[in-house]
């Protein structure tokens, strides 16, 4: 029997090759687009969740600042950990990471690194989580202060072939690591990644060497630390505790408080549990869901309405003896004929787009048969495609009256013409959520391009010093001779994304419990006429040693710290104390996700590691060949590196033009599978209207107005689409612009524009199908009718 339905199907696919082909292509594209977005999905989903303790393992982080200055902090004090650990039962036990950032250059005999991805951590990193060590001893990754786990990738980068256990690596031509472990290589789901780790207590000596004793220290908040709590502890019982111990060692941090992170959150969450990447992630799985849903629809609308043509051949297999349940079957082996041939040429799509799949979101995906997640994804989105796609059809095709449909006295139902056009509407509403999607993610992404920074970033690009800080004055001289270069300076961090904070500050005025968090950045005497940064009041710094004690403030600082005349006050950061001799006005140094913040700048020789050159811009190469030329004379050793800031800048939104160019593509494949739709039902019209268009002919009717004709019960079935769309893509496009502190405003064009692509492609395709049927002859049409 079932070799039977599956042989009948197979003649029945071969029959009708037309209607089979749309079905099977928009099948194809909808299940291979689909389960795309679904693995990556998937791949958001799992990060940092393969722990077998992650359930238990939470990142400590803390909020602090007053006022609109609160921030919050991903890295602590550092006894902070092992003081709440003693003292709070419920804490297991904890680890603490921070980057190396004392060292840059790493040397194994004649092979020379730099920059490798090397942090501190204490020992437990690895009993904590599930980092394999696959050399030395699990139980004792450190043998001592001065060694350090590498992973299998660094191993080979260093070693080759050889045992790497054993084996010293010098850092900074100062200081010898033993490698005593090697560790598996971090997975690219992985929030940490490291290519070497150092312990924790060489760190520890080593700032105790420059007089700061990381046991009591509660003023450097640079300390990554995860918790392993006992099971069953609730997180937020441990709140208020931890906050008591803090205070008790200072008491004057009043205005901050802990956060705890469960670790399989905190890729895609903040510690409050707002959106870090969640939104997206809720998004593309309903963009998969809809381009599915879409494919379903044109395969249950396209057999409802050839359902008509099929009546005789039903009615004289209920004749001869099937039963209603036969004929169910039949209809669904046809389906799961169908879904085979649509889900093998699936995966083989897959294949082809996984490598511009991955460039454009940005992924490293592999579609790997041989992981269940894999099929897991893939059998759920066939199965319910399958199901949603399938009964409906089945049930309609079994149920005709063979009598009635033999003598031809058997028509569609209202029922199921409604049923069809609510189908037909229903995909062209989620083509035009997204195309509203597109042009939105557009318009924002090009007014963050265009909007004025409030600083001159053009031509520039910024070079890392390193150790040529103590010439910076002869190589800024000597650069300067060259063409091309209009003006160079310095400072301690990058101007496009400044990472400082400062919290400890004190100013004339401040208010009991007041406090305000900072960015904080070093600058020289040319930045501010550099990056053409406006001065409001007072002035800029001079160069001269009195300015390590001037402080110069943005509006945001001033208007933050409550100061009506801030010229000559006193302010104090740190241990820095001073007075304001300038106020500039506020610019973008941070994303446009984020408000612009309170800012101070203040002049220190000492610490300014990031170089500026602005350039005519058609001399570039020229002068990164003499920056080059430069670097190498006093950082040989190290590889020269530069950035132009507008490459950095565009880095800052990197997530979004992914998702920008994504929904471009789902977009194009939603309309195209819609329209796949609609040139089947057109052509199912064209069909079941022959005589009555054959007829118009004879009595004078027009191609064009036979298109017309045929056209115009679909097009009006876009516009209720439209009109459904519109407010949909307006709430689904608010809720994601509320990510960007400053972003477009969603004008009745946005919705204007898409209505007309929609209008426009949906009518093109129809009046493919309906041109044709228009030129027929009418007589032939007559005489087969």
């Amino acid at each position: 029997m079932l070799k039977n339905y599956i042989k009948t199907a197979w003649r029945n696919l071969l029959k009708n090759k037309f209607y089979s082909f749309i079905n099977i292509a928009g099948l194809t594209a909808g299940l291979a687009i689909g389960i795309l977005i679904l693995l990556w999905v998937q791949d958001e989903l799992s990060y940092d969740s393969f722990h077998k303790k992650a359930a238990n393992i939470y990142r400590l982080e803390t909020s602090g600042g007053t006022g609109a200055s609160v921030q919050i902090f991903t890295s602590i004090v550092a006894p902070m950990a092992p003081v709440s650990t003693r003292k709070l039962p419920d804490i297991q036990d904890y680890v603490r990471l921070t980057p190396a950032y004392n060292f840059t250059l790493y040397k194994f005999q004649d092979k020379v690194f730099a920059d490798e991805k090397a942090t501190y951590a204490d020992p437990s990193l690895f009993k904590i989580f599930d980092f394999p060590i696959i050399k030395g001893n699990p139980a004792k990754p450190f043998t001592d202060d001065n060694s350090v786990v590498i992973t299998k990738e660094t191993a080979e980068k260093y070693f080759g072939a050889a045992d790497p256990i054993g084996k010293v690596i010098i850092a900074d031509d100062r200081v010898n690591f033993t490698v005593s472990a090697v560790v598996n290589n971090f997975p690219k789901n992985s929030s940490i990644n490291y290519d070497m780790i150092m312990p924790m207590s060489f760190h520890i000596k080593f700032m105790l060497a420059r007089h700061v004793d990381l046991n009591t220290n509660f003023d450097f908040y640079a300390y990554e630390t995860y918790l392993l709590l006992r099971p069953g502890t609730n997180p937020k019982s441990l709140v208020a505790p931890l906050q008591k111990i803090h205070l008790s060692f200072r008491p004057e941090d009043t205005d901050g408080a802990y956060l705890l992170l469960p670790i399989a959150k905190m890729h895609l969450y903040n510690a409050d549990l707002t959106d870090k990447g969640i939104t997206t992630v809720r998004i593309f799985v309903v963009i998969a869901l809809l381009i599915l849903v879409i494919a379903c629809i044109n395969y249950v609308n396209l057999s409802t309405a050839r359902s008509m043509l099929r009546s005789k051949e039903i009615s004289m297999r209920k004749i001869v003896g099937a039963a209603k349940a036969q004929l169910f079957m039949q209809f669904i082996i046809e389906t799961a004929l169908l879904f085979l041939i649509a889900s093998l040429l699936a995966f083989g799509l897959i294949f082809i787009l996984m490598q511009v799949f991955n460039q454009v979101s940005g992924k490293q995906l592999v579609f790997n048969p041989r992981d269940y997640h894999i099929w897991l994804i893939v059998l759920s989105a066939i199965t319910g495609t399958l199901a949603a796609s399938s009964i409906y059809p089945a049930l309609l095709l079994s149920s005709f009256d063979p009598l009635k449909a033999l003598k031809g006295k058997i028509s569609a139902g209202i029922g199921d013409v409604l049923f069809r056009k609510i189908l037909v509407v229903t995909q062209f509403t989620f083509s035009v959520v997204l195309i509203v999607g597109t042009i939105v993610i557009t318009n924002q992404l090009n007014y963050i391009r265009s909007k004025q920074l409030g600083y001159d970033k053009s031509h520039t690009l910024a070079i890392w010093m390193r150790r040529m800080g103590p010439q910076y004055d002869a190589v800024k001289a000597e650069l300067l001779k060259q063409p091309g270069v209009l003006a160079i300076t310095r400072a301690n961090s990058n101007i496009v994304n400044m990472p400082g904070f400062n919290g400890d500050n004190d100013w004339e005025g401040k208010l009991p419990g007041q406090v305000v968090i900072v960015h904080e950045m070093v600058i020289d005497k040319d930045f501010i006429p550099f990056f053409k940064i406006k001065i409001l009041q007072g002035a800029g710094f001079t160069g001269a040693i009195a300015d390590s004690g001037h402080f110069i403030l943005n509006e945001t600082a001033v208007r933050e710290l409550g100061m009506k005349n801030p010229i000559g006050q006193r302010f104090r950061m740190f241990r820095t104390k001073g007075t304001i001799i300038g106020v500039v006005k506020d610019f973008h140094f941070a994303s446009m996700k984020e408000k612009i913040g309170p800012a101070v700048f203040h002049y220190n020789p000492h610490f300014m590691g990031t170089m500026y050159i602005k350039t005519e811009g058609r001399d570039a190469r020229k002068v990164i060949a003499s920056a080059a030329k430069q670097f190498k004379q006093y950082n040989g050793q190290f590889p020269f590196s530069y950035a132009f800031l507008d490459d950095t800048f565009n880095s800052l939104y990197q997530s979004e033009q992914h998702e920008g160019t994504l929904f471009n593509y789902f977009a194009a494949i939603a309309i195209f599978i819609s329209c796949l739709g609609l040139l089947g039902l057109a052509a199912y019209t064209g069909q079941v209207r022959t005589r009555e268009i054959g007829v118009r002919k004879v009595l004078g009717a027009s191609v064009s107005g036979i298109v017309t004709l045929l056209a115009k019960d679909f097009v009006k079935l876009v516009f209720i689409a439209i009109a459904i769309a519109t407010p949909l893509g307006w709430f689904a496009m608010h809720k994601w612009l509320q990510a960007f502190a400053y972003r477009v405003d969603i004008g009745w064009w946005v919705f204007a524009l898409a209505a007309f692509v929609a209008v426009i492609v949906a009518f093109a395709t129809i009046s493919l199908q309906s041109v044709k049927v228009a030129l027929m002859n009418p007589i032939k049409s007559l005489r087969s009718e």
